[in-house]
């Protein structure tokens, strides 16, 4: 319109339309479920793996993917915190890291694939 190359606003009778999405939340015990579920092999543990590790962290997959054990260092506190910028926004994250994804951590440490990738985990 400001350049001339039309008469009138397409988008003027456009009306945007909002659709409210009501989120369910995992209880403790579905979360505390998951965690204690034994699988057959190490490839399916991995799955429910990534998702409590993202459950204590707030990290989105992609984010989890790309952690690398430089990302974990120990904060002014004294405690292990994960310094990541995150994916999707570049915005610096500093995340305490909490028992259960320490143990994450700590479960898959000596994997050939994570040293080799120098990362925490197979994924």
């Amino acid at each position: 319109m400001a350049n001339g190359w039309l008469n009138k606003d397409p988008f003027a009778n456009y009306k945007a339309k909002v659709k409210e999405v009501i989120r369910e939340f995992l209880s403790e015990a579905e979360i505390e479920q998951m965690i204690n579920k034994e699988f057959v092999s190490e490839r399916l543990e991995l799955v429910p793996d990534i998702f409590v590790f993202s459950c204590f962290t707030g990290l989105a997959y992609i984010d989890v993917k790309q952690l690398t054990l430089d990302n974990i260092s120990s904060g002014l506190d004294g405690d292990k915190w994960i310094f990541k910028n995150r994916q999707k926004t570049d915005t610096a994250s500093k995340i305490p890291l909490l028992p259960m994804a320490k143990d994450i951590i700590d479960k898959y440490a000596e994997h050939p694939v994570c040293k080799t990738r120098n990362a925490f985990c197979l994924f």
